[in-house]
């Protein structure tokens, strides 16, 4: 897995739009400690969260399975632009030997990667006989690879952490909800450390 950070609002951004509401312009400093303290207190401590929503982050990751990817459309206020199957599954069909590391996801239990495996070497053989990738594709094993293009407000990102930090979560988009954290930029970091449950890990 790979998570790199793309692009990403600058905080005075946020910090504008709070103070649009009660004029307050002048006591800006165009995105230093007083506008992060007012971030803060606002968005966080007064739970007025929507302001959050002018702060947002895409990301590319790179390298999770659809299994996660499934996890991933469940949060609505984001968006996703994944790698079509439709259009690369010619990249299986074509290679003599399977790389399995490139194309699955392993879980480290014996018996469902090799599962994985065998449900590879059966979708190559039936896109070498010729059925189309829009068939095909419903072999996918959910442990296959794939990428995509994130967008999301720090608001979405804040529920998203909670959630995804969580022991209970899912192992892999688990270890992904510590891979965004990591890749923020260091001065936003503080409206989400409270977010992120470190708890074993």
């Amino acid at each position: 897995m790979k998570v790199t950070l793309l692009n990403y609002t600058p905080l005075v951004i946020c910090s504008n739009a709070i103070r649009t509401c009660w004029q307050s312009f002048d006591k800006s400093d165009n995105g230093g400690e007083a506008d992060m303290a007012l971030i803060d207190r606002v968005g966080n401590k007064f739970k007025h969260s929507s302001t959050l929503e002018h702060i947002t982050y895409n990301f590319y990751i790179a390298g999770i399975s659809r299994a996660l990817l499934q996890e991933l459309a469940r949060h609505r206020m984001a968006s996703l632009s994944v790698k079509s199957t439709r259009y690369t599954l010619k990249e299986l069909k074509e290679c003599d030997d399977i790389d399995y590391d490139k194309f699955l996801v392993v879980t480290g239990n014996e018996a469902v990667d090799s599962a994985s495996r065998m449900a590879l070497d059966n979708l190559q053989r039936i896109l070498q006989s010729g059925v189309g990738n829009d068939i095909a594709k419903y072999c996918l094993p959910e442990s296959y690879k794939t990428e995509l293009s994130w967008t999301i407000n720090a608001r979405s990102l804040q529920n998203f952490l909670s959630l995804r930090s969580s022991k209970a979560a899912l192992w892999e988009i688990r270890n992904l909800s510590f891979a965004i954290y990591e890749e923020l930029p260091a001065e936003h970091k503080y409206l989400f450390e409270k977010c992120v449950n470190n708890e074993e890990h």
